[in-house]
């Protein structure tokens, strides 16, 4: 069973954490857009639930693959936290592309993807990034 975070607040302890692909290729970011938005979040990354003895960043590639299509490797954990708007545990991971064509992959989780460019960002984020993602973002899509 699934939990969503809505209103009610889940311990920890019955929702997994949830691992997210920060991936660049190009000068650009990956983004995604959910079918059905939690909250706010409407364009987020890559992202889905760490399955049981999975690492956290093979889930976020593994994530990446089945929304998108695009196969990625980890390079490094960006940081974690409790996600302020959804309540759930939060891991950020940077990937880099190794091969593939990014596409709407799984049409039941998502609307539409795409590759934005670091101006670009609060359009698609208004409420702004988790400060290690927003960093590493800046260091690596800043011309």
């Amino acid at each position: 069973m699934r939990h969503r975070g809505r209103g009610t607040q889940v311990s920890e302890g019955h929702q997994r954490p949830i691992a997210a692909a920060i991936v660049v290729n190009e000068g650009r970011v990956l983004m995604v857009r959910r079918r059905v938005s939690e909250g706010q979040l409407s364009w987020q990354f890559p992202a889905g639930e760490v399955e049981p003895g999975e690492a956290r960043d093979d889930a976020a590639v593994r994530e990446t693959q089945e929304e998108t299509g695009l196969d990625v490797v980890a390079v490094k954990l960006l940081g974690e936290r409790v996600h302020p708007k959804t309540g759930r545990l939060m891991s950020y991971t940077a990937c880099e592309v190794v091969g593939g064509t990014a596409h709407v992959a799984d049409t039941e989780e998502l609307a539409e993807l795409a590759w934005v460019a670091h101006a670009e960002i609060p359009q698609y984020v208004p409420y702004g990034l988790f400060e290690p993602v927003q960093g590493y973002l800046e260091a690596t899509l800043r011309p």
